[in-house]
């Protein structure tokens, strides 16, 4: 039998990935706070899963910045400030209003009516009040259409760019109706694309981001106070729970 050095075997990648989803959907619902230290096994008894997918989860989080290790103790969920969402504003703008306008150009339609049924169902959750079915398909939209460009790289670097934007401000859409008219703009950017209508489509993901980075300044959460004990999750976002 041959010797094998000392390795680390992780939880299953899936798990992780997983636990990683329910925790940013609990950042943008507002059930976890900035400020407030949370401790792995707190949140996996909330989630119902061990303490070490949710800890491997938290530390991938915190390569996105969305918290920070407190030593002994757990993770903080980090603030977000006027500056960091106009920069992420202002890259997403750069990415992939330029990238719509290209692939209204190039993409057949075929491949464009393909992404009608992820714009309806973003329209369809937004109308039954389901903020994690329309992050869900919201995030499918965005990164495949912007996949009919042909650039993987640009689609990763979106789809990081999303993690650490965090959406904030579904939740306040929710309550206001303003969550069906933020949905049917996907559906106006699908139709414009699909008329070949390049300029124009541009112009609606413009004002499509605008809209977001106002939604995340109205919807982030103030600062918890020093004292705040952290609450309980929502079970809907348990991973493999009902949503």
């Amino acid at each position: 039998m041959p010797h094998l050095e000392p390795r680390t075997i992780s939880v299953p990648a899936h798990l992780r990935d997983q636990v990683a989803d329910a925790l940013r959907a609990a950042l943008i619902a507002g059930e976890l706070r900035p400020g407030v230290v949370y401790s792995a096994p707190a949140l996996a008894a909330e989630l119902g899963v061990s303490a070490t997918p949710v800890r491997e989860a938290m530390l991938d989080l915190a390569r996105e910045g969305l918290v920070e290790a407190v030593r002994n103790k757990g993770f903080r969920i980090t603030e977000m400030t006027d500056r960091d969402l106009d920069e992420f504003t202002e890259l997403r703008t750069l990415i992939e209003v330029p990238t719509v306008g290209r692939v209204t150009e190039t993409a057949g339609g075929g491949q464009l009516e393909a992404l009608r049924p992820l714009a309806r169902r973003i329209v369809t959750a937004a109308r039954e009040g389901d903020v994690l079915a329309y992050l869900e398909a919201d995030h499918r939209f965005h990164l495949e259409l912007l996949g009919l460009a042909g650039n993987t790289r640009l689609v990763e670097v979106v789809a990081d760019l999303r993690k650490r934007s965090r959406l904030y401000g579904l939740g306040s859409l929710k309550e206001t109706g303003r969550l069906v008219s933020s949905a049917e703009e996907h559906v106006e950017l699908l139709d414009l694309m699909l008329a070949g209508e390049a300029r124009a489509a541009e112009d609606c993901m413009r004002r499509h981001l605008a809209h977001l980075r106002t939604l995340w300044a109205d919807g982030r959460p103030d600062p918890a106070p020093e004292d705040e004990q952290p609450s309980a999750l929502s079970p809907a976002l348990r991973p493999g729970g009902h949503r």
